[in-house]
């Protein structure tokens, strides 16, 4: 594909974790870490690349007093082409990321709510981490677009790793839902066009754990760093180098935290900065330091674990982190020798804290047990700093390609003290890794030299997609595409209103539809399951439909291939307990339930009879027992139970709700009891010439027009009534 100014645009997901472009709180918590300042760089990078057109970076919608106001903006604009988009779901209030499994199919739903205002489909999407992964594929689905996957850290090692700590596996899964985790990233893996990791390490020892692993294409593209702000340390002294203000400060603040707790601050510094989290590996790095009485007296040690007010707050992996880290302090009487601040600014001093322990002689430090890449490694390399980190993942390939520091077994204290201490003593040794770091940083690791590899990696894969921009006027697999088209929508129950024997207007109906499908979507509501209705439709000669509202409005199912929406399950599944229900019935005699082909998981049907009070009775057993349910008696026979937030009228409300189209612009016709709380939404509708009884008491009733024309002639009559074409 040539390079044409603007052509693709990209949608990014990072659903959890506290996303903004300034001054990002990385270290606040748990869930605002790397993989956040990773997306933030990704979307401003890739937005200065002529090729993109727009580059979204879709996250959660917060408005919670706990965090700032900032995470309640809807939308963030860094520059004319990329922004923060932030959508609602499952509340307000700040929630960790373990939290958000159960509601991400509404943040799906409000996704393409969004999509359809815009009016603008993006080329790809693009998941980071398994939550946002999760909902960049079944978008990826419902548009059939591309779906690229950074998953940054995997389920199946992070469970083994628990494991391993002395973690039971009941509590692993109710603290961290990783059952729920695996079996998306299983899915995930299965489904990617692509995935993007950071290190070759990455895919045979993370992606590599799973059954999927051999199904998509990956590539790797190292994660970069803004090398403007993380300049090397000497540029501190050139006298043409005006240093701004807010620099000044935050330098001078940096030194003041520090001088709060050393004694001798003019020492070499021994530099760690992440997250209070146990595999960091902060303890290793301290008793390393505190059983080496030659690097205590040579040097001070600064440990940034995070942003912390009161630990006694914090959740229980980092209060315990932090309180080993105070105890271990006192046990090796490391005071004066040990800054442990409490706060910090990755903005603007966490550059000025490499280079204040640069301008030291000092040595970063990243003792971590396992590390997928560690991109403090390379904002400290980018200073000046030498390296002493573990022999994984990231920092492997880090040092093995800038040559500027040591590789060293977390588990051996004595190991990571000799490294540091090699590297203090040997001042050539520091020089040289010094400047091999500053510049192999910017020769390999610069987010520009990143955003040019994806560009390069993904424009094939959005080529082919360019293709389908314009979906086929009867629906094949790209649904959204279609629904973000179409300006109406005509939906019919099938039996004795659609399809009826010996009817004359069924050509003519057809035609109506084929001629009009370019705006105008075709749907059914019925009582049969999705297979049964799309067999039957087959059968008598009718298109496929856009949309199958099947099982009396318990399922919805989209296209050719009828893919089941999943938000409007997670919508109508609230508070249904089908067992309860058939206990609660199985003693009313006058009920028979049907055979097992007609039951679904939400839908529960009776034959019944009619009988004096049976339906008064039913209600009454069920109410009285906090049942919460809707029930639906048609053709004086059959008694469908199904969830209270589930029928076909409430599926069509879904519908408008979901793809942003007014209730006014759907037209439903239906001829039994089976349709009435259809008939009666907010929609116009038609009562065919042959409805049964149960219908009667609609007559007069606003937007209802009741045909003189039996089946598919009386739905005819109702298109020619509203105008609907």
């Amino acid at each position: 594909m040539p390079e044409v100014e603007g052509q693709i645009y990209v949608q990014m997901f990072s659903i959890h974790g506290l996303v903004r472009f300034e001054n990002p709180e990385l270290g606040k918590d748990a869930d605002t870490g790397g993989q956040v300042l990773y997306v933030i760089e990704l979307a401003r990078h890739l937005s200065r690349q002529p090729q993109i057109r727009r580059v979204d970076l879709f996250t959660r919608l917060i408005d919670d007093p706990r965090v700032s106001d900032d995470y309640a903006k809807q939308i963030e604009d860094y520059n004319e082409k990329c922004r923060i988009v932030r959508i609602q779901c499952s509340g307000k209030k700040y929630m960790r990321k373990e939290l958000l499994w159960p509601h991400l199919d509404e943040y799906i739903d409000k996704t393409i709510k969004f999509i359809r205002k815009e009016g603008d489909c993006p080329d790809l999407f693009h998941g980071h981490y398994p939550d946002a992964g999760y909902v960049a594929m079944k978008l990826a689905e419902i548009y059939d677009l591309p779906f690229i996957f950074t998953g940054h850290s995997m389920g199946i090692p992070k469970k083994q790793k628990l494991l391993n700590d002395g973690m039971k596996e009941s509590e692993i899964i109710k603290k961290y839902k990783i059952d729920t985790r695996i079996r998306v990233e299983e899915k995930i893996i299965k489904n990617a066009n692509l995935i993007i990791a950071s290190t070759n390490q990455e895919i045979t020892d993370q992606y590599g754990l799973y059954e999927n692993s051999k199904a998509p294409e990956y590539k790797v593209i190292p994660p970069g760093i803004d090398v403007e702000r993380f300049h090397p340390y000497y540029h501190d002294r050139l006298p043409e180098i005006e240093k701004p203000e807010y620099a000044k400060y935050a330098q001078a603040n940096m030194i003041a935290q520090l001088e709060r707790f050393l004694r001798y601050p003019d020492k070499p510094l021994i530099l760690a900065l992440s997250r209070p989290d146990k595999r960091k590996n902060i303890s290793g790095l301290i008793q390393a330091y505190g059983e080496d009485k030659e690097l205590r007296a040579m040097a001070n040690l600064a440990i940034f674990a995070g942003i912390r007010k009161d630990i006694n707050e914090m959740e229980e992996n980092e209060q315990d982190v932090l309180t080993r880290m105070l105890l271990l302090m006192d046990r090796y009487d490391l005071y004066g020798k040990m800054a442990i601040p409490k706060k910090h600014d990755p903005e603007y001093e966490v550059p000025e804290l490499y280079r204040i322990a640069a301008e030291k002689r000092g040595v970063f430090v990243n003792p971590a047990l396992t590390e997928p890449f560690g991109i403090t490694l390379l904002e400290a390399a980018a200073t000046g700093l030498p390296l002493v980190a573990t022999n994984d993942g990231g920092p492997r390939d880090i040092i093995s390609t800038c040559e500027n520091g040591m590789l060293v077994d977390p588990t051996d204290p004595v190991q990571i003290a000799d490294a540091i201490r090699t590297i203090i003593i040997d001042e050539q040794l520091w020089q040289d890794y010094s400047k091999k770091g500053i510049m192999n940083v910017r020769k390999y690791y610069t987010w520009d030299s990143h955003a040019e590899t994806y560009i390069k990696t993904v424009t094939p894969i959005a080529e082919k997609s360019a293709a389908s921009k314009v979906p086929a006027a009867i629906t094949g697999k790209a649904v959204g595409k279609r629904f973000s088209r179409v300006q109406r929508f005509l939906i019919t129950d099938i039996d004795n209103t659609l399809i009826c024997d010996k009817d004359p207007y069924v050509e003519e109906f057809i035609k109506w539809i084929e001629s009009n499908s370019e705006e105008t979507g075709f749907g059914v509501a019925t009582g049969r399951g999705a297979d049964s209705a799309v067999d039957i439709l087959d059968k008598y000669g009718f298109p496929r439909p856009d949309v199958v509202i099947a099982d009396v409005g318990t399922g919805i199912y989209y296209g050719e291939d009828l893919r089941y929406d999943q938000g409007w399950e997670t919508h109508i599944a609230r508070g249904w307990d089908r067992k309860k229900i058939t206990n609660l019935l199985s003693d009313f005699d006058f009920l028979e339930l049907q055979e097992s082909a007609a039951q679904r998981e939400f839908k529960i049907s009776y034959n019944m009879e009619p009988g004096k009070d049976r339906l008064a009775k039913i209600h009454h057993k069920l109410t009285r027992n906090k049942i919460r349910y809707t029930l639906i008696y048609s053709h004086e026979r059959y008694l469908d139970i199904i969830p209270y937030r589930a029928s076909k009228g409430k599926a069509i409300r879904y519908l408008s709700y979901k793809w942003e189209l007014p209730l006014k612009n759907f037209l439903v016709s239906g001829d039994s009891g089976n349709d009435e709380e259809m008939l009666r939404g907010d929609q116009p509708g038609v009562v065919v010439g042959n409805y049964s009884p149960e219908l009667e008491n609609l007559k007069g009733l606003n937007k209802i027009y009741f045909a003189k024309k039996p089946c598919t002639g009386g739905i005819l009559e109702g298109l020619k009534k509203y105008a609907f074409a």
